[in-house]
């Protein structure tokens, strides 16, 4: 099986002491590239560093997470600003809005990921979004932007099935990770019936893992697991499961 890790966070601290065995364990499991997903300014030489360690294997995307959006945003939008200048990116990611831990840059939070869906359009290349506790306003703001020329992901979708139509009506994928596995997450239920070719693979390590690792530090091997769940869910073998969303993903990059 040829897999794509659509989203994982490889060069965070915790994969600093065995990144080349995790990378190897991936390699051996199918997982042939993991897409990086910036957070702020702070993640840029971790990752950068990544993709020179492993080129065109760990392939990073450039933008500002909502989390990270507080009195500095302004700045810190200057920075991917000048980065998407620079060079070319994959994607403008992870970018969205996130309204669990705390609202009290909510407003500065949808200029943020207005001004960088913009910057999407205009270098023609895909967003990757964050939606926590926050998907029908996602929806909403991709929904003003999308005048046919829009393309991405919501990473880590957890919603259920009308959330999903909007967005496959959006013309955006749905990631899939690790809380797929989870026994109550009623996310399986939720894409029953929908297409595999709206679905990409994600782990979001070192967060989120699948059983039977829940709660242990996740990585891209286990990726595994996530699609034997959606093979089963789908009623389809895992091998069509990775065909189909390592083809979407290729779509989606452009390799």
């Amino acid at each position: 099986m040829q897999l794509i890790d659509t989203h994982c966070h490889l060069y965070n601290k915790e994969f600093t002491r065995d990144i080349d065995e995790v990378i190897h364990r991936a390699e051996k499991e199918g997982v042939e590239k993991f897409y990086l997903p910036a957070v702020d300014s702070e993640s840029h030489d971790a990752l950068l560093s990544l993709e020179q360690q492993y080129p065109g294997k760990c392939i990073g995307m450039m933008g500002l997470h909502p989390t990270s959006v507080k009195e500095e945003y302004v700045s810190e939008l200057k920075r991917v600003e000048d980065w998407l200048q620079r060079r070319a990116w994959v994607a403008v990611g992870e970018i969205g809005l996130d309204f669990y831990w705390d609202r009290t840059f909510e407003k500065q939070q949808y200029q943020a990921f207005h001004q960088q869906i913009e910057w999407a359009l205009h270098y023609r290349i895909p967003i990757v979004i964050h939606s926590r506790e926050s998907m029908q306003e996602s929806i909403g703001v991709v929904r003003e932007h999308q005048k046919g020329d829009l393309r991405g992901i919501f990473h880590c979708f957890t919603g259920g099935y009308e959330a999903a139509r909007q967005i496959i009506d959006l013309g955006l994928y749905l990631g899939i990770g690790g809380v797929l596995t989870y026994k109550n997450s009623g996310l399986g239920e939720a894409l029953k019936d929908l297409p595999l070719e709206s679905m990409v693979l994600e782990t979001d390590a070192p967060y989120l893992s699948p059983v039977p690792f829940r709660g242990k530090r996740n990585e891209s091997s286990y990726l595994k697991y996530v699609v034997a769940k959606l093979a089963e869910v789908k009623g389809v073998t895992p091998e069509e499961v990775a065909r189909i969303t390592t083809e979407n993903a290729q779509k989606i990059f452009g390799s």
